[in-house]
């Protein structure tokens, strides 16, 4: 995706626009919950770094690691008096308040970014890729929504069993015979 390719790479937009696109871009969430999100919902140990947008939090590839990491140790907003112990990752004018939803979307608007538009175009990115029952649970969605948007889209995985596939059958055995 060019979009994705150019809010990591970038230098001239500013940095909390880039790291916004690139929440919207890779785990298609609403502004409305990317606002809401903390500096404790970016989880870093070691070379593992998570986004807790939902339980289990989703792994961050390396190079939104290194964007996301360079941001929270310079977010804007922090040198008032009124903001610089702010948690929220992209902390607002208000004292104690996140940004504005729509503020962030104009903005991302005018570095080429129209949110609702970059978020319908990752879901349905995601659902080529994926089983519609996993991306549902995996960006919080419904599953009859990336269901519909899977047939809308003439997606392929309308034969994938939904359901827990890390246990056996209860009549399956291994064969002692077959070669592992």
């Amino acid at each position: 995706m060019a979009a994705l390719g150019r809010l990591l790479t970038d230098a001239d937009a500013p940095m909390r626009l880039r790291v916004a696109g690139v929440i919207v871009l890779l785990y298609a969430q609403p502004l409305t919950r990317i606002v809401q999100l903390t500096i404790d919902d970016v989880l870093h140990h070691g070379e593992t770094t998570l986004l807790r947008l939902r339980e289990p939090a989703s792994p961050v590839p390396a190079p939104v690691t290194a964007l996301l990491l360079a941001y929270i140790a310079d977010r804007d907003n922090m040198n008032t008096a009124t903001n610089q112990a702010s948690r929220w990752l992209f902390p607002g004018r208000r004292a104690g308040r996140p940004a504005r939803p729509d503020h962030l979307s104009a903005l991302l608007s005018k570095i080429g970014i129209p949110a609702a538009a970059a978020r319908g175009a990752a879901v349905r990115q995601q659902l080529l890729e994926l089983p519609a029952p996993v991306v549902a649970d995996a960006i919080g969605y419904h599953d009859k929504t990336t269901s519909r948007l899977l047939r809308e889209n003439g997606g392929t995985w309308s034969r994938y069993a939904v359901g827990d596939h890390t246990r056996s059958p209860a009549s399956w055995a291994p064969d002692p015979l077959a070669d592992g």
